[in-house]
Order: C-alpha cells, then sequence, then structure tokens
C-alpha cells in the first residue's frame, strides 16, 4: 500500500497491548508523538488483524459519526486467536448488545430506554442517589483517614446506583462488583476470574464463563419482572417489545450486561480518576471547594482526564479516505478516546487538570449514535457525589503509588491509596 503511513510496530504493539494501560503516562507521552506524527496510521502485527488507529479527536469524531460507514460490533483490539475462539465456541450468541448493533436495530434497541435515560425522567432518583452518596461518603470519613479509595468507595457507590435504578437486591453487590471486574479486567491478574496471568485465548474463555454466569442471573430477574413489573429499568428492559414482538432473551442480557457492567465500571473509574487527579493538582481540589458552581467542570474534566473507554473497534462497511489514507472495506478502526481527550488542537494545556476548563469538549462518553446511553445518569452521580464529598473534604493527598487496570477496552484506578481529612 504505497504512501500508506504505517505505525512502527513496537508503537502497534503499545496501542494493542492492555498493560500499555496501566502504564498511563507512558502510553500518553508516546502518543504526543503519534498525534503529530502519524495521527492516523495503519498498524500490521502477526497477531492481530490489520488496524488503523484514529488518534486526533476530528478524526474520531469523523468516524463515530459515521455510523453507517464505520459499524460497530467489536470492542477493544482482540488477537487473532481470542476471535478465533469467539468463532468455534459461539460465544457471540451468549449476548448481543446495543453497543456492539448497526442499523436498523441499534436505534429500535436503545429507544427502548433512552427516554428513561434523560434529565428529565433521572431528576424523580435524584433523592435516591444522594442519599447513596452520603452514605459513601460517610463511609470514607468512617475509615478513619486512609484507605484505598477504588476498593473502599468508588468501586461500591456507582455500583449501587446501578443495582438501584435496576431493582436488584443490595446484598448481590459483591457478585455483581466481581462480575464486573473479571469482565472487564480480563487481562489483569489481580482482577481476572482466575487470578492469574493469562494468554489472550484464556482471557476470553474466562470471559465467557463470566458472562454465562451473569446470564443466569439476570434470567431469573427477566421471568420475575415480567411475572410481576415494578417500576425499575429491569422492568422496562424485560417487557419491552421490538417489532411487536417480546425482546429476545439473547437481547435482554447484552442490555443488562451493558446497563450492568459498562454503567458502573465507566463512573466509578472516573470518580476514582478525580481523586486521584484532585490530589495531584491541590488547587484544583481548592477551587472546586470554594466554587461549588464549578463541579459540573469537575465531572467533565475527570471524564477527559480518566477516559474510562480507551477504545472502541470500528469496521469500514465501504472504501473511504480519512486523512489522505485510503480506508479498504473490511478494515478495522481503532478509536482511541484518551489521545482524543488529550489533543494539543482542541485542548489547551490537555496535561493539566482544570476544573474550569471552558468549553469542555471531552469525548469520553463516546460521540455519534453510540454515543454513551447513561452519560447524563453518569454526569448526575458523579456530580452528586462531589457536591455531598466536597464540603467535608479538608484535604487529601496520596499515600502510595497508584495503580491502573491491565486493559485496552474501559477501566481506570484499580488502586488508589490516600490519607485524608473528611469531617
Amino acid at each position: 500500500m504505497s504512501n500508506t503511513a504505517i505505525l512502527p510496530d513496537d508503537i502497534a504493539r503499545a496501542i494493542a497491548d492492555p498493560k500499555s494501560y496501566a502504564e498511563w503516562d507512558t502510553l500518553h507521552r508516546m502518543l504526543v508523538d503519534v498525534r503529530r506524527d502519524r495521527p492516523f496510521a495503519r498498524a500490521e502485527l502477526d497477531d492481530y488483524n490489520p488496524f488503523w488507529v484514529a488518534t486526533k479527536y476530528d478524526d474520531i469524531q469523523t468516524v463515530a459519526r459515521q455510523n453507517t460507514q464505520f459499524l460497530s460490533g467489536m470492542g477493544g483490539l482482540q488477537t487473532k486467536s481470542a476471535l478465533q475462539f469467539q468463532i468455534e465456541a459461539g460465544t457471540g450468541r451468549q449476548f448481543r448488545s446495543v453497543v456492539a448493533m448497526n442499523q436498523p436495530d441499534h436505534m429500535k434497541y436503545r429507544m427502548l430506554t433512552q427516554a428513561w435515560f434523560m434529565p428529565k425522567n433521572l431528576q424523580q432518583i435524584e433523592d435516591r442517589l444522594r442519599k447513596l452518596a452520603r452514605l459513601y461518603v460517610d463511609k470514607l470519613a468512617a475509615t478513619g483517614g486512609e484507605c484505598d479509595f477504588v476498593s473502599e468507595i468508588a468501586v461500591h457507590y456507582p455500583l449501587m446506583v446501578i443495582m438501584s435504578i435496576l431493582g436488584v437486591p443490595g446484598e448481590d453487590e459483591p457478585m455483581m462488583l466481581r462480575l464486573t471486574q473479571e469482565y472487564f479486567g480480563s487481562n489483569d491478574a489481580e482482577l481476572n476470574r482466575g487470578k492469574a496471568a493469562m494468554t489472550p485465548l484464556e482471557a476470553e474463555q474466562a470471559v465467557t464463563k463470566v458472562v454465562s454466569e451473569f446470564n443466569d442471573y439476570f434470567r431469573k430477574v427477566s421471568e420475575d419482572r415480567r411475572r410481576k413489573p415494578t417500576d425499575d429499568l429491569a422492568s422496562v428492559i424485560a417487557n419491552s417489545t421490538i417489532d411487536g414482538e417480546p425482546i429476545a432473551d439473547i437481547d435482554a442480557m447484552g442490555y443488562y450486561i451493558t446497563v450492568a457492567f459498562a454503567g458502573h465500571d465507566t463512573t466509578s473509574s472516573s470518580v476514582a480518576g478525580a481523586i486521584w487527579a484532585l490530589c495531584d493538582f491541590p488547587e484544583q481540589l481548592a477551587r472546586v471547594r470554594s466554587e461549588p458552581a464549578l463541579i459540573p467542570g469537575l465531572v467533565e474534566e475527570s471524564v477527559r482526564w480518566t477516559s474510562p473507554i480507551h477504545q472502541f473497534v470500528r469496521r469500514a462497511a465501504s472504501d473511504c479516505e480519512i486523512r489522505g489514507q485510503k480506508v479498504r472495506k473490511g478494515d478495522w478502526v481503532v478509536l482511541l478516546f484518551p489521545s482524543g481527550n488529550r489533543d494539543e488542537d482542541v485542548f489547551d494545556q490537555p496535561f493539566e487538570f482544570r476544573v474550569d476548563r471552558s468549553p469542555s469538549r471531552q469525548i469520553g462518553f463516546g460521540y455519534g449514535a453510540h454515543v454513551c446511553l447513561g452519560q447524563h445518569l453518569a454526569r448526575m452521580e458523579m456530580a452528586i457525589f462531589f457536591d455531598e464529598l466536597l464540603p467535608r473534604l479538608e484535604r487529601i493527598e496520596l499515600v502510595g503509588k497508584p495503580r491502573r487496570s491491565v486493559t485496552n477496552f474501559v477501566g481506570g484506578p484499580k488502586s488508589l491509596p490516600v490519607r485524608f481529612l473528611v469531617h
């Protein structure tokens, strides 16, 4: 392919490798050069199908906006062996997520719950979220001034929010947390199902078991809501119809997975990322504490800074051109959201955490037709949590080295040791 921009193998490997996203600062230093020298380039690695990488904000938006030209269907990059296992084992038939759907199905399924997730409807659960936020701020205070913020607070508050809106019992939280971490942490030896280093194929096999266990749980929830509907989101999903027919089991399971897994992990990562950033930029903590009106800015900057969705892979439906590069039908294109959220052409001082950044044009929730269905809920629960926390938070600092999860798909901080004063 003459005149094709090719990524050097070491850079391509870093973008594909889940371990790179645990070395966040190193990855971002590399991406500064990639955005300058090879902003849209092709990678060719032996163990992956060839893929293009979009690192610039405008290119990510361009691809995400053209949802009939660039098709969904995958999450982060997967090796050839993992993809082959999915085909041979039929794991793609375990569930069908709205995130991976294309038109016309995508909009039909998205509309089933879109109204439920709009700000006007979410006002009805604001008091419930505030009680949960206050509960977890109290729990933070009760730790005695030192804790791992991720394991004791950040992973629990958003999960309890999700469980509350789904209407599942609070006592099932340990199981739900385990499944969420095993799903997105399949490449992380501390989070995956085997709690050990795994090959990409072994990780895919483990995810299959996670999904099977999750489906068993939510089939029972669906059966119960069909017999006895309530006002929760699980009832909406269980009793939905598509083209006049009851929603298929495979699609209902996909909806539950999308809400429970993605709705939890992205928000917990952003909350933890915010606290980490406020430790690193104490003047920003002082600023937002003195000006609570900046809390919405803190939320947006936290999502930009953390970029909990690392990649989405799109597949070209026909030949086209991006930034002068000829993309062929069937080619994969990786949307690298952390890079887009640090694009120097869009963000002034992108490596500074600023709660007053305006306008905030972060694309951490995705873009276009596939923009995060729960983005308004995420903003709301984060804003409420900070609204409850900041007036009581006198100071906070790191007391150890924070660590990020090993994943190229969805993730963020997995350990955040802090010392603080909460009154």
